[in-house]
């Protein structure tokens, strides 16, 4: 077998290894979440249950409801957990090929993107879904009861949570393409309209078909696309290490 080859078969158990250690680990945080699911699930809910009228509560119009909606919801949160654990393992299989000023940057971008993902999720309980569950009950008319099926409403968070962690990863998606030299800080400013057009386009695919939602989703990942420019423009690489770079790898 050619050093090559067996290179190669390293790298793939290697890979298997940080595979199979990032699914035990989003095992053993399922279970042990799944002993207070129902909790989490009250939890969840609390931002549309403060809203809805008095009288009424939330429904499960499937038999299965009251049970898988809650397992649903622990192993979805038990994968947003783990993200720490299994970005560390992505990072343990890469940063053996990286150079030293690349894992320099790499690291703190790591822990970025887990806060920043946090933080979009935070930011969708905390502040969206009081302001869009207020709309949406405040507007029903009056001989509806507003009664949202438990595993409809999961699907409709978990939607939200997960267009807001990934939005609030745009400052690091454009300090990477600004650093990397596919585009420039300055063409990207020159840009700001058709990212504002962008923004609110991503908020129509990423969000429920109501303009509420698309405007807070929208809004906001403009603010941040300002924000990684800013860094951008802080941090960004100079010239001559970019070129010290290049011939380090053409060499």
């Amino acid at each position: 077998m050619s050093d090559k080859e067996q290179s190669l078969i390293e790298h793939l158990l290697e890979l298997r290894t940080r595979v199979l250690r990032g699914l035990v680990f989003v095992l053993v945080v399922f279970l042990a979440l799944f002993a207070v699911a129902n909790p989490l699930y009250e939890f969840m809910s609390e931002p549309l249950r403060q809203m809805m009228p008095e009288g009424t509560s939330m429904i499960a119009t499937d038999v299965a409801s009251p049970f898988l909606a809650p397992l649903k919801l622990a192993l979805i949160l038990a994968v947003f957990a783990s993200m720490p654990f299994l970005l560390y393992q992505l990072w343990a299989f890469v940063a053996p090929a990286l150079y030293k000023n690349e894992k320099a940057v790499a690291l703190p971008i790591f822990f970025s993107s887990v806060i920043l993902f946090y933080s979009g999720i935070a930011f969708a309980y905390f502040v969206v879904f009081p302001l869009i569950f207020g709309f949406f009950t405040s507007v029903a008319p009056e001989s509806v009861a507003v009664m949202t099926d438990i595993n409809s409403y999961l699907n409709f968070v978990m939607k939200l949570f997960f267009a807001f962690g990934l939005a609030f990863e745009i400052p690091v998606a454009t300090f990477l393409l600004i650093r990397a030299g596919i585009v420039s800080a300055e063409s990207m400013a020159q840009k700001r309209p058709y990212v504002l057009i962008c923004c609110f386009v991503v908020g129509m695919l990423m969000t429920p078909p109501d303009i509420f939602s698309q405007t807070l989703l929208a809004i906001p990942m403009y603010a941040l696309f300002e924000l990684g420019l800013l860094f951008s423009r802080v941090f960004a690489r100079p010239p001559a290490e970019q070129a010290d770079d290049d011939a380090a790898r053409e060499s």
